[in-house]
């Protein structure tokens, strides 16, 4: 099975990305996962059910860790003929 992850981070800073939101793109690009998009307003990560799993875990526990406060997290069902 493979998944795509939408993901956010809060709070939001305009002027200089927090902590929480460095280390969740750190977190993502260091995972094992086939697609990353990474941007201020939302982030998206492509892979095996097992790596975004993996990376998710990492993720959530890291960026609490770093001060966030609230993650929203959307997950999909990638179709084979999408990959």
């Amino acid at each position: 099975m493979r998944l795509r992850v939408e993901f956010t981070t809060e709070p939001f800073d305009l002027d200089e990305a927090p902590p929480h939101a460095l280390v969740a793109r750190e977190v993502i690009e260091a995972a094992e996962l086939d697609a990353v998009d990474v941007g201020p307003f939302g982030n998206t990560a492509e892979g095996s059910a097992d790596a975004v799993l993996t990376a998710v875990d990492a993720l959530l526990r890291k960026t609490l860790e770093s001060g966030a406060t609230r993650i929203s997290l959307q997950f999909n069902v990638i179709a084979e003929d999408e990959a």
